[in-house]
């Protein structure tokens, strides 16, 4: 498993802690991050994946209600990290085979869509078949020498230059930085029942 605490403190960048992680660290990881937020939902109503929850740090300017900014809910939340990882493990996959991808292959389900507990199930299997898909998507000796190129300004100051491994690393860094904000969703939303 990858321990992300020296990152989230800031203590270390992306690179740095990709340096330490071999490609075998990198399905345990994805697999427990998915199994820990599909251990947050378990006990969750439909109406619970909707709770728009109190959060200071939510920050996205398509999530507002009138002039306000509302916190993310569940399925807010699982649609953009698992985002997140996916955009990480694609650069994995091409990187690995040597080739500088610069544009970003994002793809972000539309959190609005993702209402109900099941649709959060379905959301979070499907992240880790795609995950595990790029992760067999390489050689044997997969090239770690090239780097991600056309990073977005400001990334390199805390992630530093990124290869193949940094990438997957960085979007399952991504992912359980968000794991507090999830629960503190999951609490409000019970609370609010």
């Amino acid at each position: 498993m990858i321990d992300f605490s020296n990152v989230h403190a800031g203590e270390m960048k992306y690179a740095e802690l990709a340096a330490t992680v071999d490609v075998a660290d990198l399905q345990p990881t994805s697999d427990a991050s998915i199994d820990a937020m599909l251990a947050v939902i378990a006990s969750l109503t439909d109406a619970d994946i909707v709770f728009a929850p109190r959060d200071e740090k939510a920050d996205d300017p398509y999530a507002v209600a009138g002039e306000e900014a509302i916190g993310w809910s569940i399925g807010h939340l699982i649609a953009h990290v698992t985002a997140s990882s996916e955009e990480g493990a694609a650069f994995f996959s091409v990187l690995a085979r040597g080739h500088a991808l610069a544009e970003r292959p994002r793809v972000e389900t539309p959190w609005r869509e993702i209402d109900t507990v099941a649709k959060c199930k379905q959301r979070l299997e499907e992240s880790r078949r795609i995950r595990n898909g790029y992760l067999q998507a390489i050689p044997d000796t997969p090239n770690l020498d090239v780097l991600r190129a056309g990073m977005p300004e400001g990334f390199l100051n805390f992630t530093g230059p990124l290869n193949a491994i940094g990438c997957f690393v960085l979007g399952l860094g991504h992912e359980t930085e968000h794991f507090a904000q999830l629960e503190a969703a999951a609490t409000q939303a019970i609370a609010n029942r």
